[in-house]
């Protein structure tokens, strides 16, 4: 079914003022780790809240054990297909300050781009539902199919509520499709349907020495030093060619066959574009893969954070008393997250130092996911994408991690949609996260499509 001419119209009319509600969404700093931020958690949950009930909504915000769900239905067509959509509220701590040109929670408007954390991950890439559904509603009085939203506050802590959440609300969230836009496209001219994400174990290791700090010329030699520890712990992990020295890490990998390979090979890839971007001179990573193939079909392990002893200005001579680290573990289908998990950590606690005590925390892990390309959803999707972005997508695997993807199709039975919006260069995570203003505009379109290509 194509969408009325009128819709675009509509659409393009209020393109400022959907900018202008983005603007407003990212002042909320609704920075889900810090527990100094939940009035702020709240208040930008009460944000979707309203927003979901002024585009026509029937709208709610449920309680879990942790931050809140909103839920949004409209559901007038009995028989028609339904679509769940997924987005989340919450963001990234916005560390380092002083890296970012503007404040991360002051978004600004530059060269086409909007520049705030939440921007691109994931605020902006939500809001293009609410605005399509919103627009449609305006100018056809009724949306092509039936629509819930489901928007929840923790995915940037790994969503540990949202499972037995899914669990309690399964009637209430039967749907055909799940449909997610929290991830990119190919590059910045080629819109992409994501069929697979990478599942994740993500671990804190945690070593403890002396009572307190000591001083580093009275006791340095005859102390086991925690930081020392750490770094040989961590050295451990990795073996310079790239692959994980965790014992049994690729026990249940697969090989990507040769023709998922070949296509991926002849995706367009700037490495020179990418090493300029991250302001490297090479790109690294296991041997015998593209840099394409690294992201998106083969595991990792990365250093997300160290701990430990003085790093303020100056000296300082201490041997610390505690050293940390968080690592996290990219997966692919076959890898479950409490397999690697338990293997992590029978290695690291499996280590001897004298005068130290080491333990490791599983701290959050989400699994691999695969979606076939020939479900009718897929289908709409591409000839929707066409028309929003003006041509069609390519197919991609993604190297990060959406852990309720895979809660999704375990508890809903439901396959999910990932249709990105985002580009690559956007820094999701990381100083100056932007999002074109463009993108937001297509994405916007390509939904209002995809509900009535989702009709057909």
């Amino acid at each position: 079914m194509t969408p009325p001419e009128r819709v675009f119209e509509t659409i393009g009319k209020n393109r400022e003022e959907h900018v202008q509600e983005l603007l407003e969404f990212l002042r909320i700093p609704s920075v889900s780790t810090l527990s100094e931020n939940a009035g702020d958690i709240r208040k930008a949950a009460e944000w979707c809240l309203k927003r979901m009930q002024r585009a026509g909504l029937q709208a709610s915000v449920l309680e879990t054990r942790g931050h809140p769900v909103v839920l949004g239905e409209r559901c007038p067509h009995p028989g028609r297909p339904t679509v769940l959509v997924y987005g989340h509220y919450d963001v990234q701590p916005p560390d380092p300050l002083d890296e970012w040109v503007t404040p991360p929670f002051s978004p600004s408007v530059k060269d086409g781009y909007v520049y705030a954390r939440g921007a691109t991950d994931d605020k902006g890439q939500l809001l293009t539902y609410l605005m399509a559904v919103n627009d449609i509603l305006a100018c056809q009085g009724e949306i092509p199919v039936n629509v819930k939203i489901l928007v929840e506050g923790e995915e940037e802590i790994g969503s540990p509520h949202l499972e037995p959440f899914l669990e309690a609300n399964r009637e209430r969230l039967a749907a055909d499709v799940v449909a997610v836009s929290d991830g990119s496209q190919l590059d910045a001219d080629t819109p992409a349907i994501t069929c697979g994400i990478r599942g994740m174990a993500y671990m804190q290791i945690n070593v403890e020495g002396p009572r307190f700090d000591l001083h580093s010329g009275a006791f340095g030699g005859n102390v086991a030093n925690p930081a020392q520890v750490l770094a040989w712990i961590l050295a451990a992990l990795k073996k310079r060619d790239g692959t994980v020295a965790v014992p049994g890490f690729y026990d249940e990998v697969v090989e990507p066959d040769a023709a998922r390979r070949r296509e991926m090979s002849e995706l367009p890839f700037d490495e020179d574009g990418v090493k300029a971007y991250l302001g490297v001179e090479q790109l690294v990573g296991e041997e015998g893969y593209s840099p394409l193939e690294r992201k998106g079909m083969r595991p990792t392990l990365d250093v997300n954070g160290i701990w430990g002893g003085f790093s303020g200005e100056g000296a300082k001579t201490v041997i610390p008393a505690r050293a940390g680290a968080k690592v996290s573990m990219r997966l692919v289908p076959n890898q479950r997250s409490s397999v690697v998990a338990r293997r992590f950590r029978e290695f690291v606690e499996g280590m001897r130092f004298p005068g130290i005590r080491v333990s490791v925390q599983e701290l959050a892990g989400a699994e691999p996911v695969l979606v076939p390309r020939d479900l009718p959803s897929v289908r709409a999707a591409v000839r929707a994408i066409e028309k929003g972005f003006g041509r069609p997508p390519v197919f991609i695997r993604e190297g990060g991690s959406i852990p309720v993807v895979s809660q999704f199709k375990e508890i809903l039975g439901l396959d999910t949609l990932l249709m990105g919006w985002g580009s690559p260069d956007d820094g999701a995570h990381s100083p100056n996260e932007r999002f074109r203003l463009e993108d937001f505009h297509r994405g916007t379109c390509s939904v209002a499509a995809f509900l009535y290509e989702l009709a057909s």
